[in-house]
């Protein structure tokens, strides 16, 4: 009888073990074009997983999102965890705004670096009232601002590695999640980290349905593309200190060129950023260039020509067919395009589409993009 009682206990013990241990649900969490984080989702919490925060990382990063309700589970002392549904945030990138406001958001905001970048109407508003505090450069966040708007994460980025400001911040007791959406190697990847800020608000419903319409919308005007009778030749970027920056071949910005059913002449290169080339060799290319999309943050032919002269022996130019997305800012100065364009990778396509074959999208007009003139 005694054995049988240890028996007994032995697997009560054991079930209750079993019952404790989190249940794993979905694994990939339907993410389908973002490489640069996964979402894992248990039944008290997800795991978040950033992959490529940053160039050449060395790590990943991992955070676990748990509802203020549930109690935190069991983790390493590298993971953060950031309660949800997130009700106080500081982003350090103006695309990030937008992904704010379709999620109806945006009041959650309580701090910025560099608040002029912020361009959309409604949350310039929240600027204007102070409920948006000025937090100084994303590099060096003011910390006395940050802590006195009390955030419960800090959404930031890193270009080639993490600010050691971010580790002060995080000895503050305030989570900073790496977004790395920036490097992702297609327009809809960039744009399904919608799915990330769902999961931070609990509005993964929401997420996914926005981000369901802008796939059908990109893979449409994709689709119609192909109805192209040619492929005319594309060039792209300008010079900075005597080296002409331009996407590289596996970048998202090539892919755009690919999808609109042109020839970008520096498709075949390799690399996800950007190709660092001298004069020579970009007019060597692209002298003859049918378009010239991206001339930078040029305004006018005059402002291209006083930056560098010999611009003007380029066939775009000759013909006027330069386009700038450098145009439509906002009331302070910033621009539409590096705010909305990531989370709005459509209009972008229709943009280079309407400029490459007009015929295709005869009542469409630009948004985003404006011949240079």
């Amino acid at each position: 009888m005694k054995k049988i009682c240890i028996l007994f206990v032995s697997v009560l013990a054991l079930i209750s073990c079993q019952n404790k241990k989190e249940i794993k649900i979905d694994q990939k969490n339907s993410l389908a074009y973002a490489k640069g984080f996964t979402i894992i989702n248990y039944d008290t919490y997800k795991k978040v997983i950033i992959h490529n925060p940053y160039k050449n990382a060395d790590r990943k990063y991992e955070y676990l999102l748990v509802p203020k309700e549930n109690k935190i589970p069991k983790h390493k002392d590298a993971v953060q965890i950031i309660r949800t549904p997130v009700k106080k945030i500081v982003v350090t990138s103006s695309s990030h705004i937008p992904l704010l406001e379709l999620l109806e958001e945006e009041q959650s905001l309580v701090g910025f670096p560099n608040t002029d970048f912020i361009s959309s109407t409604k949350t310039r508003k929240l600027v204007e009232t102070g409920d948006v505090r000025e937090l100084g450069k994303a590099e060096y966040l003011n910390t006395e601002v940050l802590l006195d708007v009390n955030p419960e994460i800090v959404m930031s980025f890193a270009v080639d590695k993490p600010n050691k400001s971010f580790q002060m911040i995080q000895k503050l007791g305030v989570p900073v999640l790496l977004n790395g959406d920036w490097l992702e190697e297609t327009p809809l990847g960039r744009a399904e980290w919608i799915r990330l800020f769902g999961a931070l608000y609990q509005k993964e419903k929401e997420a996914d349905s926005i981000f369901n319409h802008i796939k059908k919308e990109y893979n449409a005007a994709k689709e119609l593309a192909i109805r192209a009778k040619n492929k005319p030749t594309v060039l792209s970027g300008s010079i900075f200190q005597d080296v002409w920056y331009l996407p590289a071949g596996e970048s998202f910005i090539a892919k755009y060129f690919e999808d609109a059913q042109t020839n970008y002449l520096w498709k075949d290169s390799k690399g996800t950023g950007s190709l660092s080339l001298n004069f020579e060799n970009v007019f060597e290319k692209g002298q003859k260039a049918n378009y010239w999309i991206g001339c930078s943050l040029t305004t006018s032919k005059e402002e291209l020509v006083n930056a560098n002269a010999h611009y003007q022996k380029f066939d775009p130019f000759i013909n006027d067919q330069i386009y700038t997305f450098g145009k439509l800012k906002g009331a302070k100065g910033g621009l539409f395009y590096f705010e909305l364009g990531p989370i709005q990778p459509h209009i972008i396509l229709k943009d280079i589409i309407k400029i490459a074959h007009p015929e295709l999208l005869p009542n469409y007009k630009p948004y985003f993009f404006s011949k240079l003139e």
